[in-house]
């Protein structure tokens, strides 16, 4: 018969998987059932995936070579999905979402996995749970972005890499690296111990298997720059120059908001109060630094993964570029698993501290080393997977104000997204030519040149590298980050503009030039960023 232990072990895993299939599906659902609250900038690399498949190149305006999205891999990814989808009529709002969800819901099994290998089971389980209903990892996912993709790739690297896995940790992050350039701040240290790994082994094995792995990475990684470099004349998205010269932001406000945000690790403060950004600003790095001691006594391999949130704070910090929402989701899941370990590791000691003083009869020498006994696992449970789980799901609406009525994320906000739909659907019915005859400027340009299919003139410069010899502008034209520029309209001279009035209301509005060339055709209603509603101008010759 076999030992009562190991009946109990293998009911235990039994638990487990049925455990991560709940999770797998929880993740699934969680991203289904909002629907797709689709991004404005999600909808740039749908234009590109839409003009590959018509056969127009890998470009933004047909006939301008201009890499304007930050990600290759995922605009090729929904190309091959599209391809057997609907071609260019395909349904991406609802294939990325699909697609993201996927993603994620792999991304949670494998925070498991991980945290397993190090040590922390509960852990594992704990960043899981939270994962699969995270506002930071949901609200990208149906918004359309390539974050849950990244996430996914991102983990699964440094999961091959601490379980030894080197030939598919270099493939892995090399798509990785195709999905976000800032893939690097995770690449550079794991390259760095794997050299020293192989530095330090004199075993000729070791050392012969580098070259497959420089193959999993250099194949991929070289095809693409050959091929950005010979199309669009840099392997670097032109997006990243745009958003460093448009934007006016002051000094460190990237930091201020990174910090903020390694604060709120499970939007404690939505539960509790803004106090608690105070008390996460001290409690998380504690806990941080207690799991990565933790983690690094399980995989000396780990250190990469551990570091990598901080390089990411410091990197950006540094960059000072203006923090888009999505920027804060990749350290998320080195963070949550790392503060849930250390947590677990506190609640093991206070569960022992507790069991060694109510052992009044006990030998003490049986309880010198701490065990998870029935009561730790019960503190552990509370505290590692229920609480942390509870937090992040207080930021979900049953019904949310606007967009679809299902249960969403609060932060799945999408109001400015459905204001650019009432515009593009005016501007078809207004257009005297075919889109492609038209251009039409904007500084959003996602929804407007995926639903128009005008040409469009992007006055932030992301797809338009003619717009960034235009700014910075002078602070007096700013009213918040962003101001368009009159000089930039008045030379390309376009045939429509659409803006929120905040853009303008410092720069272009106050344009006599302007005013003498362009005429409101018409305003939609909208307070968004302080601004006095959505206009759309059109030239005076095509009224």
């Amino acid at each position: 018969m076999p030992e009562p232990s190991k009946i109990s072990d293998s009911r235990k895993r039994t638990l487990i998987r049925v455990f991560l299939i709940m999770i797998f599906v929880l993740a699934l659902s969680a991203r289904i059932v909002p629907g797709a609250r689709t991004i404005d900038d999600s909808y740039i690399t749908y234009r590109y995936v839409q003009n590959i498949l018509a056969g127009n190149g890998f470009v933004y305006n047909p006939g301008e070579h201009v890499l304007g999205t930050t990600t290759p891999f995922y605009a090729i990814l929904l190309t091959l999905i599209g391809f057997f989808s609907g071609g260019v009529e395909a349904p991406f709002q609802h294939i990325s979402m699909i697609v993201n969800a996927l993603a994620d819901a792999i991304t949670c099994l494998l925070l498991y996995q991980l945290g397993r290998h190090l040590g922390s089971e509960f852990a594992g389980i704990g960043a899981a749970l939270v994962w699969a209903i995270a506002p930071y990892s949901v609200t990208f996912a149906i918004g359309g972005l390539e974050t849950s993709v990244y996430v996914l790739l991102l983990v699964g690297t440094a999961f091959t890499h601490i379980t030894g896995r080197h030939i598919l940790t270099a493939f892995l992050g090399a798509l990785m690296l195709l999905t976000r350039p800032d893939a690097l701040i995770l690449l550079g240290p794991i390259m760095l111990d794997r050299l020293w790994q192989i530095f330090r082994s004199n075993h000729p094995t070791n050392k012969s298997k580098l070259l497959f792995e420089l193959l999993a990475f250099l194949i991929p990684t070289v095809i693409w720059i050959a091929f950005s470099t010979w199309y669009f004349g840099s392997p670097i998205p032109h997006s990243i120059t745009a958003k460093s010269q448009a934007y006016l932001l002051p000094e460190n406000s990237a930091l201020t908001r990174l910090l903020q945000h390694y604060s709120t690790v499970f939007l404690g403060q939505k539960t509790f109060g803004i106090p608690w950004i105070w008390v996460g600003f001290v409690l998380y790095p504690f806990l941080y630094l207690i799991g990565s001691r933790e983690a690094l006594k399980a995989s000396k391999r780990s250190w990469p993964f551990l570091i990598y949130p901080w390089l990411y704070l410091i990197t950006f910090s540094i960059a000072n570029p203006l923090i888009f929402r999505w920027y804060l989701t990749p350290p998320l899941a080195s963070l949550m698993l790392i503060v849930l370990i250390g947590l677990e590791r506190l609640t093991t000691d206070i569960g022992f501290f507790i069991t060694r003083h109510r052992a009044k009869t006990v030998d003490q020498s049986s309880l010198s080393e701490p065990k998870k006994g029935w009561l730790t696992q019960v503190i552990i449970t509370i505290f590692v997977i229920i609480l942390p789980f509870l937090l992040s799901l207080h930021n979900w609406q049953l019904q949310p104000d606007h967009g679809f009525s299902q249960p969403a994320p609060s932060m799945a906000w999408y109001k400015l997204e459905l204001k650019y739909q009432q515009a593009a659907e005016f501007l078809i019915d207004e257009f005297q030519a075919a889109p492609a005859e038209i251009t039409l400027a904007a500084g959003d340009v996602g929804v407007l040149g995926y639903k128009t299919r005008a040409k469009i003139l992007d006055t932030v410069g992301l797809n338009s590298p003619q717009s960034i010899r235009y700014y910075p502008l002078p602070e007096s034209q700013h009213v918040n980050a962003y101001a368009i520029s009159s000089d930039l309209i008045l030379d390309e001279e376009p045939d429509y503009i659409v803006i929120l009035e905040v853009y303008g209301r410092e720069s272009l509005l106050k344009d006599q030039r302007f005013q003498d060339e362009y005429v409101l055709i018409h305003t939609i209603t909208t307070d968004i960023y302080d601004s006095k509603g959505m206009l759309i101008f059109a030239r005076s010759s095509i009224q």
